[in-house]
């Protein structure tokens, strides 16, 4: 019985804490997924034609290169903001195990098979995010307090 006190206890102020720091931790949590995504969006901007190459050696149009920019520039910036966050970390997933599928399908070399593996972990950190949602840290939460 005191035993299940104790554990009870200890439950409590693990709640507690994490209730605390719930805000600033998924903020950053969003911060660190948001960040490669708008590095490398901004770089497929400054490396326009070179991207465009790399996309076509693999079988995938050039073309789609504004809506790749797009999708990884403003889902990333959409993460970082909280603003839209669940539609945003939905579309980085997808576009995640796309990324995985089209490119990175070599399992013979084993860098591809990381990078594989990288990606659908991403998509699953997205997809929490997701189910999550952004946390009190965010546009998305100014907006459903001031509605």
């Amino acid at each position: 019985m005191a035993a299940r006190l104790g554990a009870s206890r200890h439950a409590e102020r693990e709640t507690s804490l994490l209730q605390h720091v719930s805000a600033p931790l998924t903020f950053i949590a969003r911060a660190l997924m948001a960040g490669m995504f708008i590095h490398e969006g901004y770089g497929k901007i400054t490396d326009y034609s070179d991207t465009i190459d790399y996309m076509q050696s693999f079988g995938v149009n050039g073309h789609l290169l504004p809506l790749v920019i797009v999708t990884e520039l403003g889902g990333g910036l959409m993460i970082l903001l909280g603003f839209g966050t669940r539609l945003a970390a939905i579309a980085l997933a997808g576009f995640s195990l796309l990324a995985a599928a089209f490119f990175h399908t070599n399992f013979a070399d084993a860098m591809e098979a990381i990078h594989f593996q990288k990606d659908v972990t991403i998509a699953g950190g997205f997809l929490i995010l997701a189910l999550a949602g952004p946390g009190a840290w965010s546009i998305d939460a100014w907006r459903w307090h001031r509605a």
